[in-house]
């Protein structure tokens, strides 16, 4: 089984609500991971997609936490 990551950044120009996380998000840019595995058996290379997954700021201190996410929640955020 292969696997493949893709490293994104996504900048908000405005703060934003994201499904999975309770809080408003600051204006920023996002680091924005998603994990892909090959599709074995076929003649030519096809992932799927297994996760994806943004870095954002923890509700108090300077951590980061990383939360699962759907791309379609993102991209209407």
């Amino acid at each position: 089984m292969t696997m493949r990551t893709i490293r994104r950044t996504i900048t908000f120009l405005r703060p934003f609500y994201l499904k999975g996380v309770d809080r408003l998000l600051p204006p920023r840019d996002y680091d924005v991971v998603t994990d892909e595995e090959l599709i074995e058996g076929l003649s030519f290379s096809a992932y799927h997609r297994v996760s994806t997954a943004i870095f954002v700021p923890a509700p108090s201190g300077s951590a980061i936490e990383m939360v699962t996410i759907d791309p379609l929640d993102l991209q209407a955020a």
